[in-house]
């Protein structure tokens, strides 16, 4: 059974015992996380789509860890000015383990 789910704003595929790393969420590690909108669930034979989340699916998550991404190099450099800029941003983000699919 796999289903689609919407966390924060982006869509994961997701199965049970899945390790999907998403943007930072406010939970501690070890803590369950349900908050997950679901668009579509199937279980190989038949398949829910919601209009637009499915009532009644429930994906339950668990916390596994808090961190932060690799590093990206933003450079900005105006011409004929000398003026160069070097930033570095790295994105928190929060991993989660799949521990259950569920539909009615």
């Amino acid at each position: 059974m796999f289903a689609i789910v919407e966390i924060g704003g982006k869509q994961y595929k997701v199965q049970e015992k899945d390790r999907i790393v998403v943007e930072k969420l406010t939970l501690d590690e070890g803590k369950s996380y349900n908050d997950a909108k679901i668009l579509l669930v199937s279980d190989g034979k038949d398949t829910m789509v919601g209009a637009p989340y499915v009532s009644g699916a429930k994906v339950e998550c668990k916390v596994l860890k808090q961190g932060k991404g690799e590093k990206l190099r933003v450079y900005k450099m105006v011409a004929k000015k000398r003026e160069r800029k070097l930033r570095g941003h790295r994105q928190e983000l929060t991993e989660l383990e799949v521990t259950k699919v569920a539909a009615k």
